[in-house]
């Protein structure tokens, strides 16, 4: 299933080009927000997977181009993201070590929305195209062995980068507003079998920017799961990105569109602004090229 919020954070099934509507079979799970309808889903998918089945198979689809596609967890209480978590393509290189931070939940950004950059001084800003889990349910200190059991569903994402001298600044920099693009849906876990299977694609008004396997990943998800829950309890609409490949990565600046798609998640579009007018060289940056992010990370300058 791909479940979505629309609108006025109504909940929804993507169904071909269009979205149903099934406030009516989760009212009983229903909160005050759309974040809170989306975590009432999630606990209690066992107990609406028949009814929500029921609702796609024969509802009446509205389509897309009718409807506004909100972030399908516009205000999680944790953003997790996994720092450096891919071998860029370096073949025989061992992983860097595992290592991640968070952000503020306000960096949510809907699908169709606008990524303001933001008026602090930064080096360049950079997309980086990550793969979001969906956390299921309550856990802490869980074994790596156990972590998919925590995993509701996937999305795609975007870690809007404003890159500083330090890493440690860069790391602030990424959980300003509107730097977390997150959609189109979440897609249920049971529809995706083998995350080591899938492609990530990001692109800046059309030109293919990064392109990489998620098999590529230095520290899997079931390791990045106990690694965040090692340190605090992850919760149900909690979401963990993956990281990035940092091959391919450019510059976001005032008036592209990006888009980022992943095998079977859907794509994700928005628009970016920046109020200053900054710009950057086009295309990708060799300055980031992978081998010297790998030591500029291990020496915690990126």
């Amino acid at each position: 299933m791909r479940l979505v919020l629309f609108d006025d954070y109504k909940p929804g099934l993507l169904k071909g080009n269009g979205v149903v509507d099934v406030s009516e079979v989760t009212r009983r799970v229903a909160g005050r927000t759309g974040q809170e309808t989306m975590q009432g889903i999630i606990t209690h998918f066992d107990q609406l997977k028949a009814d929500l089945e029921r609702a796609l198979s024969s509802g009446r689809e509205m389509p897309l181009a009718n409807v506004q596609l909100r972030a399908p967890l516009p205000r999680p209480g944790k953003i997790m993201m996994m720092g450096a978590n891919f071998r860029e393509f370096t073949q025989g290189v061992p992983a860097l070590p595992i290592w991640g931070f968070l952000k503020s939940p306000e960096a949510i950004l809907d699908p169709g929305g606008t990524i303001v950059l933001p008026g602090v001084d930064f080096i360049v800003c950079h997309h980086e195209a990550e793969m979001v889990a969906v956390i299921g349910k309550q856990g802490k200190d869980i074994p790596a062995a156990q972590g998919m059991d925590y995993v509701f569903g996937y999305c795609n994402g975007i870690d809007v980068s404003p890159r500083m001298p330090l890493l440690q600044n860069t790391l602030l920099n990424k959980g300003c507003d509107t730097c977390q693009p997150l959609g189109p849906c979440i897609v249920t876990k049971d529809e995706v079998p083998d995350v080591d299977r899938l492609q990530v694609r990001l692109w800046v008004n059309g030109e293919l920017r990064q392109d990489f396997p998620m098999s590529d990943i230095g520290h899997p998800l079931p390791d990045s799961i106990h690694y965040f829950s090692e340190r605090m309890s992850i919760m149900p609409g909690d979401i963990l990105s993956l990281g990035t490949n940092h091959a391919g990565l450019g510059a976001l600046q005032d008036g592209d569109t990006v888009e980022i798609e992943i095998d079977g998640l859907g794509r994700l579009t928005n628009k970016v602004s920046d109020p200053l007018k900054r710009s950057w060289p086009r295309g990708t940056d060799p300055g980031y090229a992978h081998l010297r992010l790998r030591e500029q990370l291990l020496a915690g300058k990126a």
